[in-house]
């Protein structure tokens, strides 16, 4: 791959980064019953918000474990033990966000205010564990070809 085409989506990659920084501290103003409430109320006494951000903790390592897999494919590293490395970790990653996302649905289902629909709210649930579950599986299946390449790279090594 040319450098300059992972270079690209690295910058991608931090503009993703980006983005959704803004959007979780951006989007809690957006709600109805944040309208007259002062940056304190919106942002510590709201516990699911507490939740939402550290929940996006797992995002962010697999958002840095990509940034550092272009890096390695940039400079023909691809077939290495820390490509495996950041592969098996972004795996991770994308099923504890899969999790959280699913144990997040739950919480709304069950203590949501009694006049409000959560319908919108656990449909972007399913959305993004479908999501998260895609790029796991995606990445599970790179991390044992690129091991498996790896160690007969290493085999090669040895016998020459």
């Amino acid at each position: 791959m040319k450098k300059s085409s992972t270079i690209f989506l690295q910058i991608i990659i931090v503009l993703i980064g980006i983005g959704t920084v803004a959007l979780l501290l951006w989007e809690p103003h957006l709600e109805g019953r944040n309208a007259h409430a002062t940056p304190f109320q919106i942002y510590f006494n709201d516990p699911f918000l507490a939740y939402v951000y550290a929940a996006s903790i797992a995002f962010f390592i697999a958002l840095y474990q990509t940034f550092k897999l272009l890096g390695y494919i940039g400079q023909n590293k691809v077939f290495s033990q820390p490509a495996v490395n950041a592969l098996r970790t972004i795996k991770y990653c994308a099923i504890i966000l899969s999790g959280l996302i699913v144990a997040a649905g739950i919480y709304i289902r069950i203590f949501h205010a009694k006049d409000d629909d959560p319908a919108g709210f656990l449909a972007l649930c399913m959305v993004t564990t479908f999501i998260s579950i895609v790029v796991a599986t995606v990445a599970g299946v790179f991390e044992k070809t690129l091991q498996s390449a790896v160690d007969i790279k290493s085999e090669n090594d040895l016998t020459v």
